[in-house]
């Protein structure tokens, strides 16, 4: 189980920005296209770029920017934004049973594909998804000590 804040919400576009390590909102914008599931990342990680861990929380249920959840990761999709890796956990509620069809994967794939259509020159590409197992392996290489 890991505890996510919740950044933006389903069904918006507009992306929140935070101090992630202090939670402390700093501005908002708009994308081109709106977060198909809650959007946030992991509390208490720090990846390669420096941010926590991103993560889409896969449910039907509505989250509110600001809100922290329990979660249980179910997979790890590659992401590369700008030539920097930038994966991203997929999660569930915890305690749900939340199916994570291969329209949940395409519906998040075609969403980084164009979520950043409006900034000019940003190049932003998905891999391999993988098993729960490599989500729980990242995510523990990425913790904070």
């Amino acid at each position: 189980m890991i505890k996510v804040f919740i950044q933006n919400e389903s069904e918006s576009n507009q992306k929140h920005l935070h101090n992630e390590k202090r939670l402390e909102q700093q501005r908002t914008v708009t994308v081109s296209r709106p977060y198909p599931y809650p959007y946030g990342f992991i509390l208490d990680t720090t990846s390669d770029d420096g941010d926590n861990l991103d993560c889409f929380v896969i449910t039907k249920q509505p989250l509110k920017t600001g809100m922290s959840v329990e979660c249980d990761p179910v997979a790890l999709l590659e992401q590369v934004e700008d030539g920097q890796e930038d994966h991203n956990i997929l999660t569930v509620l915890s305690g749900k049973n939340q199916e994570i069809s291969q329209d949940v994967i395409s519906t998040i794939r075609d969403f980084i594909a164009h979520v950043f259509d409006h900034v000019p020159g940003k190049q932003i590409s998905t891999g391999r998804l993988l098993p729960q197992e490599a989500a729980e392996v990242y995510i523990a290489t990425c913790l904070d000590t």
